[in-house]
Order: structure tokens, then C-alpha cells, then sequence
């Protein structure tokens, strides 16, 4: 049993103020209305004992909350609304249901602020760093149609497809980068450990080192004799690299580069196909309206070369024009094909359903792609290393045999 302070309502208007023991926030809430009233505001009185088994819970739930756990709560909450629960109720359960304290607490104040009469969708955008502005579009758009459940398997279907697009997208990156770290991780230990040795030979013997070979020496020796600098240098790169891409200029150059990458560049653009139709036919199919679809997509998307666009596209239909004109002149972004299956969509009254298609198609290449990534990129991960230990070897053994041979 749990102790609550609340603020109710009688059916003549006056509101009072009270504390009650229920076992949990729907047990109090039946106590008030079998007496007639109706609660307004409810908070637990917490217990000041310290369990250790509850902080130890609290704090490895601390932290963000992850796309999954918002996944979960759209789908769950739809499919309770579907059923036939209230929203209020809904909230409720997916609060006790939750083990992230973070989105515990959000969740409460969601139901809280529903409870007190207003939209789950007004809610949500008390929480902008939570809830995007197409999750709560799409929650707006069902409840002004009165198909809020169906939004919300929509919003996590999309969420779902988007996430699992990525995660496949990240998991394919993982194999070049660990060899790659790997190749630096040993270059790093060859140039402190072993390349000193040799540097040692050549003084003594006083042999005329190549251009190649001095660079290499210089390296080993700074690491070797300014270690604390280099450690500063490496990681002063790393965040500057970090905070330049948080930049306008900086974000415009990583996203040109990703789209020039010969390996990557088809991926990105058929990413960015699949989730541009996507979100379009997600929210189009739940009854927002294409300017503020347009809108929303735009905000989605993370390539700023997408995002300009939406920009562009949003302009173009407000003045009446076709949304696939422009897809169709955008073709070093998108492929001719999204542009066309829009055309064919505006011209049948299907747009929702073959953006859609479009959405299925792409996402189906990307998976595809992804799952070839490692046997493509391996023999060019080959080549780097091999170009890596060739100059390595050339550098350092060409002065060997120099000293061979005068002797």
C-alpha cells in the first residue's frame, strides 16, 4: 500500500485537498469516484526508508530515453487505446510498465496533464527533446480524425523501421572501423617500440635516409619524446572534429562528404529515399496535411542536403505545384524512381499508398546493401592496410639494405 496526496473536485464544484492510502493510483482514483467526486491532481507521498534495491534499479535506469522505449510506448499505448482503455488509464499503466525513471516521470506528468483535460498531443509538447514533432503530429492527426490508436501504430511502425534502418546501417560500420582502429592501434606501438631500434642503427652507421623515412623517424620521435602533447593533440582532434560537425558549415561539409563516398553514397541517398516516403506516407495516411507533412519530413531528416530539400518543397506546394516536379529534378539526391512513383501516386489518388511502396522498396536495398557492406568494403580494407605496410616496409627496409650493401 502507497499513501497519496491529491486535490478533488465535488459535484458542486468546490475542490479540497486530502491524503489517502491506496495501493496504487487506480485504486484511488475508484475510492474518490465510488463517494462522488472527482480527483484533479494526485502525487505518491514517498517513503523516506532507503531501500537499496530500489536506488540500485533507479540508477541503472537513469540516463536518455532510447528510440526502443519510445517504440514501446506508442505501440503499447495503441494498442490499449484500441481495446478500449481510456488515454488517462493508458498512462497509467505504461507508467507502472516502464523502468526508465526518466520516462517514468514523463509519462505521469503526460497522464497527469491529460487527467486535467488536456490533449495528449498538447502534452507531448511540453517535451520536445522526448517526443519529435512527427510523433506528436501524428498523435495531433488521430485525435482530431478520431483514430488515435491507429496513429500510434503508424508513428511505431515508422519509429520501428527507421531505427532498425539504422542499427543495420551502424552495424555494417562496425568491421572497417575496428580494423581500422586496429591498423592505427599497431602503427602506433610499431612507431614507440620498434621503429626506435632502427633509428638507432642508421645514426651509427651514418646512413642518408629517404624523405619517407625521416617522416616516419619525426613521428616516432615526437610520440616517443612529447607523449602528454600527443594524447592532447589526438584528443583536441577528436572534439574539435565532434564540435565542428555541431556547426552549419561543419554539418555541410560531412553530409557533401557522405553523399561523395563511393561505398556509402548509394546507401545514404536510398536511406534517405526510405525514410523521406516514409514519413510522408506515415503522416499523410493519418490525415495531416501535405504542407504540414512537407513540413515535419524536413524536420526529420539529419542530411542538411535533404532538409533543403523539404525547404524548397514546402514553397513549391504552397504555390500549387506538384511535390514530385521537384523530386524529379533532384535526381543526384534522390533516385528518378521516388520522383516518378510520386508522380504516378498524384495522378491515381494513391500518394499515401505508393510513397509507401517507395518507402518498402528502398528500405529492402538498404537492408540488402548493408548485408554485402563487409564483403565489399573487405578487399578495400585490404588495400588500405596493404598500401599502410608497404610504404611502412619500404621506409624503413630500403635504408637496411643500404647499409647491407656498403658494407
Amino acid at each position: 500500500m502507497s499513501f497519496f496526496k491529491f486535490t478533488a473536485q465535488k459535484v458542486s464544484g468546490e475542490k479540497y485537498d486530502g491524503q489517502k492510502e491506496a495501493k496504487d493510483k487506480f485504486d484511488l482514483y475508484k475510492q474518490i469516484k465510488d463517494i462522488g467526486d472527482t480527483i484533479i491532481e494526485v502525487s505518491e507521498i514517498k517513503s523516506h526508508k532507503i531501500d537499496l534495491k530500489n536506488i540500485f534499479s533507479g540508477l541503472s535506469s537513469l540516463g536518455n530515453i532510447k528510440m526502443h522505449e519510445q517504440i514501446m510506448f506508442a505501440r503499447n499505448m495503441g494498442s490499449m487505446i484500441h481495446a478500449g482503455l481510456s488515454v488517462s488509464r493508458a498512462f497509467f499503466v505504461m507508467e507502472r510498465q516502464v523502468k526508465n525513471i526518466k520516462f517514468k516521470k514523463i509519462i505521469a506528468t503526460l497522464g497527469e496533464e491529460v487527467a486535467r483535460g488536456k490533449t495528449f498531443s498538447e502534452s507531448m509538447k511540453n517535451f520536445p527533446d522526448v517526443f519529435s514533432s512527427l510523433f506528436i503530429s501524428m498523435v495531433s492527426a488521430g485525435e482530431k480524425g478520431g483514430n488515435l490508436a491507429e496513429s500510434l501504430k503508424i508513428v511505431s511502425q515508422q519509429m520501428e523501421r527507421s531505427y532498425l534502418m539504422r542499427k543495420k546501417v551502424k552495424s555494417a560500420m562496425v568491421y572497417p572501423a575496428i580494423v581500422l582502429s586496429t591498423m592505427l592501434i599497431i602503427g602506433t606501438l610499431m612507431l614507440i617500440f620498434i621503429v626506435p631500434t632502427l633509428t638507432a642503427t642508421f645514426k651509427e652507421l651514418k646512413v642518408d635516409l629517404p624523405i619517407s623515412t625521416q617522416t616516419i623517424i619525426f613521428i616516432s620521435d615526437f610520440l616517443r619524446n612529447h607523449y602528454l602533447i600527443s594524447l592532447i593533440i589526438s584528443v583536441m582532434i577528436i572534439v574539435g572534429g565532434y564540435f565542428i560537425k555541431r556547426t552549419s558549415v561543419g554539418k555541410r561539409f560531412f553530409d557533401y562528404t557522405a553523399l561523395h563516398i563511393p561505398l556509402i553514397s548509394p546507401i545514404v541517398k536510398e536511406m534517405n529515399s526510405a525514410r523521406t516516403t516514409r514519413t510522408l506516407a506515415s503522416l499523410l495516411s493519418s490525415g495531416v496535411e501535405l504542407v504540414e507533412a512537407v513540413q515535419i519530413t524536413g524536420m526529420v531528416l539529419q542530411n542538411s542536403y535533404y532538409k533543403k530539400v523539404l525547404e524548397e518543397a514546402e514553397k513549391e506546394v504552397q504555390k500549387g505545384i506538384p511535390l514530385s516536379a521537384l523530386f524529379v529534378k533532384k535526381e543526384n539526391l534522390y533516385p528518378i524512381f521516388v520522383g516518378e512513383m510520386m508522380s504516378v501516386g498524384e495522378e491515381t489518388g494513391a500518394f499515401s499508398d505508393m510513397l509507401l511502396q517507395v518507402a518498402l522498396f528502398y528500405e529492402d536495398e538498404v537492408e540488402r546493401k548493408t548485408k554485402d557492406m563487409s564483403t565489399i568494403v573487405e578487399p578495400f580494407l585490404m588495400i588500405i592496410i596493404g598500401l599502410a605496410v608497404g610504404f611502412f616496409a619500404v621506409s624503413m627496409i630500403s635504408p637496411t639494405y643500404t647499409v647491407l650493401n656498403n658494407i
